[in-house]
């Protein structure tokens, strides 16, 4: 083995998590007497549509109240979007990286989160926006105020004067990210400002938080910048989880120097390709058309694929989602076809890496394309018992079986619309079937350790009944639309 591999070390940890994510402003809302003065901050009903500038109150008292809730669902790990001082509902346009916005119940109500969690074994790990900051950070607005003569120039990327952060009319001049003023990007090749993100950093860190999702991380192009952060942050917490946002494949930064993970999206297309098939109405993303539908082998060759790309350590501790806060959830994207959700979350608990609940899709919440992704958390008499059963008794299976969590994958067989692999570890092997058709389907394998395999575990729209031992064989009958797990 080459020294590239013997490298890589990641948080063992993160192999055994179920993570949730949770938009703050949109999961619960809870008012200690301490803090009543919440109760006169106006905000949008939390039961009406969603806005792209409106608040809805929630905030980290509300997360406590809820962890028992998080606790019987099988959660262990939280991912919580920004929860710094920032002038969006959404939080990633920084005011102040180290104030826990007011609104969420600042410091005090994280670090009451933080020991709630941690007593209940359910790790937090924080969201960081360090390739920009907001037009109202307190370093830009020196700029703002003061010109050329502001000690805070080349925090930024000015390209010219007067600087326009609010008339549409007139040039910008300074870099911001996608060309948005309110977001303006720092300057990483500055000493100082790298010293600043690094120190950021490690305060959460040393403060309890157990890791950092990166947002938009590969726009940081600096030299060295991603390796520094990383060894800063395992200096203190060697088993801090250090997770960056790549949208597609993202080898140069899983080399084992800089993060133990991505979050990206070829495991979320690849997989709605496949079990949405047809009944897509629309793509994840508004600007993207429904990708074309893909049968089992094509499925079976980009899983593959995607498991070749990055060292096997690093596969388990990718961070893993069916829909997140910036696409339409999985159920809008079918059109409202359930068997969709099911057999997608199926294949979201069986597959190698931590997987990631978006907020609500465990109890059935929908919603299109931002801002209606971000729904307020529905009350209990709208949750949907079904879906949040079979999330319940899948997070169980998978966090009962290593073989689930770090065994290794194997695909047995990809014909038609019928996908069957294992996951295998050491003597415990578990054996996943599905069928995306429409149509009853046969199949039939022969692996060498059929006689291993006792009883089915887990079934959706089928049963004990649709696969049987025959000699060295084991063959299924597949209802459409169905999944299941033997082991």
């Amino acid at each position: 083995m080459t020294s590239f591999y013997t490298k890589i070390n990641t948080p063992d940890w993160v192999k055994n998590a179920v993570f949730y994510q949770i938009f703050p402003d949109r999961f619960a809302r809870s008012v200690p007497t301490h803090e009543n003065w919440l109760l006169d901050v106006p905000l949008e009903d939390w039961n009406n549509p969603p806005t792209f500038h409106g608040y809805k109150g929630g905030n980290l008292w509300g997360v406590i109240e809820n962890l028992d809730y998080l606790q019987y669902l099988g959660i262990n790990a939280i991912y919580l979007n920004p929860i710094f001082a920032s002038a969006s509902n959404h939080r990633y346009h920084t005011l102040d990286y180290y104030q826990v916005d007011p609104l969420l119940g600042g410091e005090e109500a994280f670090t009451s989160l933080l020991k709630a969690a941690h007593n209940r074994s359910i790790k937090i790990v924080l969201d960081g926006t360090f390739n920009h900051a907001s037009r109202g950070f307190y370093f830009f607005n020196d700029v703002i105020e003061n010109g050329q003569n502001s000690p805070w120039l080349d925090w930024f990327k000015i390209q010219g004067w007067p600087l326009s952060p609010y008339d549409e009319s007139l040039p910008a001049n300074y870099d911001s990210w996608n060309g948005i003023r309110a977001l303006p990007e720092l300057n990483t090749n500055n000493p100082t400002v790298r010293e600043y993100i690094m120190r950021v950093a490690e305060y959460w860190i040393e403060l309890g938080a157990d890791g950092w999702r990166l947002d938009s991380a590969d726009y940081i192009k600096t030299p060295g910048f991603w390796q520094e952060f990383r060894e800063r942050i395992k200096a203190i917490n060697p088993e801090a989880y250090i997770v960056g946002e790549i949208p597609l494949y993202a080898s140069e930064w899983l080399d084992g120097t800089q993060f133990d993970g991505v979050s990206s999206l070829p495991f979320l297309n690849a997989t709605t390709a496949f079990v949405v098939g047809d009944r897509q109405v629309k793509g994840h993303f508004a600007e993207y058309a429904p990708p074309p539908p893909a049968d089992a082998a094509k499925y079976g060759e980009e899983i593959n694929q995607l498991l070749q790309l990055y060292p096997w350590e690093i596969q388990l501790t990718q961070l893993n989602g069916i829909n997140n806060h910036d696409t339409a959830r999985l159920i809008d994207v079918a059109g409202g076809d359930r068997p969709s959700l099911y057999l997608a979350t199926l294949l979201l608990f069986t597959f190698p890496g931590a997987p990631c609940i978006y907020y609500g899709d465990e109890v059935g919440l929908n919603g299109g394309y931002d801002p209606e992704c971000r729904k307020g958390f529905p009350d209990k008499k709208q949750w949907d018992q079904d879906i949040l059963e079979y999330h319940r008794q899948l997070i169980k299976l998978r966090l009962s079986h290593p073989a689930l969590r770090i065994g290794e994958y194997h695909t047995l067989y990809a014909q038609g619309q019928v996908y069957i692999f294992a996951r295998r570890l050491e003597t415990e092997i578990l054996l996943i079937a599905v069928n995306a058709g429409n149509e009853i389907a046969m199949a039939s394998i022969q692996p060498s350790w059929q006689n291993q395999l006792k009883q089915t575990l887990f079934t959706y729209h089928s049963s004990q009944e649709n696969w049987t031992k025959e000699a060295e064989f084991i063959n299924f009958k597949l209802p459409p639309r169905s999944g299941l797990i033997i082991g």
